[in-house]
């Protein structure tokens, strides 16, 4: 969805870890004015909520319904009535976590004695039980390596993990006779992206995740956004896909021409880096530059 810079902040925080900081201190830090909660139908009974967090992918059908993460507690509920009154409160098949950040999964509670399964891929499943360890949680009883694929309702789902990038254990979730794919938070639109290298994100890994991401899509899929910055989408194309993947080799190859010249970690921290070609992300923090800058000097 897109948001403020506030909310940017606070999705950040995530990023280093709820064992840092905990679940509660990340709920109250999302606790700013959100858009009203809205569904938004794509095709063949696929849509996505945006309410307060990552988007939240949906399928309601007559015969299964199966949710793509689940934001925080408090609109997480407001999703699952929502779904409840489309679909004459049906029990959900599945719920799926593309990532273990709070804004995508601390929601998961929710859905407890609404849903049959919770699938997520080992690394973000792992993660999801560590921070539940804090926190009351949904953990993910249901996990893959690779891929994972089930017929459900009319409609056949895939979770396919393809690398680092975000994280270590991000997963592409795609609705493959609607022909959409949710892409959690591999994909920011137009939009400084969270890194979180402690639980394994390799931007220059990144690049590549999108590449075969796109090479498994049809040209007309529609992409769901994890994020998107403001007034941008948090749907499109495989032109998304590749113009974000531009931006993260643009980023990552600017802070390998950094180390190579010399340039310490406090002067490129201090930067204040704005990407020719990509103004609409704006101006980078310090703490994205600090994490790009490390993964440069590893080589």
């Amino acid at each position: 969805m897109s948001f403020s810079r506030r909310d940017f902040l606070a999705a950040s925080a995530v990023a280093f870890g709820t064992a840092a900081i905990g679940r509660p201190a990340l709920a109250r830090a999302w606790q700013q004015q959100a858009p009203a909660p809205t569904f938004t139908d794509i095709r063949r009974n696929v849509g996505f909520f945006t309410g307060r967090g990552g988007t939240i992918g949906y399928l309601v059908d007559a015969n299964g319904i199966v949710v793509v993460d689940s934001q925080f507690p408090d609109s997480a509920k407001q999703c699952l009535e929502g779904l409840n009154q489309r679909s004459n409160s049906r029990p959900i098949d599945r719920l799926i976590n593309t990532h273990h950040h709070g804004d995508h999964s601390a929601g998961n509670i929710a859905f407890k004695g609404s849903v049959q399964k919770v699938v997520a891929h080992e690394n973000a499943a792992a993660l999801i039980r560590s921070a539940a360890a804090d926190t009351e949680n949904l953990v993910p009883d249901s996990t893959f390596k690779d891929v994972w694929r089930e017929e459900i309702g009319n409609e056949w789902v895939r979770a396919q993990y393809y690398g680092r990038a975000h994280t270590s254990g991000d997963a592409v979730i795609t609705f493959e006779r609607a022909n959409v794919a949710h892409m959690g938070d591999l994909m920011f639109n137009s939009r400084v992206p969270v890194i979180d290298r402690a639980n394994g994100a390799l931007v220059g890994n990144w690049a590549k995740v999108l590449e075969a991401a796109a090479a498994d899509h049809p040209g007309d899929t529609i992409f769901i956004f994890g994020h998107a910055g403001g007034g941008f989408p948090v749907t499109g194309s495989k032109t998304d896909l590749m113009f974000f993947r531009d931006y993260l080799t643009a980023l990552i190859e600017h802070a390998r021409a950094a180390v190579k010249a010399g340039q310490s970690k406090d002067q490129y921290v201090n930067s204040s880096l704005t990407l020719k070609g990509f103004d609409a992300f704006g101006v980078h923090n310090a703490r994205t530059l600090g994490i790009v800058f490390d993964e440069a000097s590893d080589g």
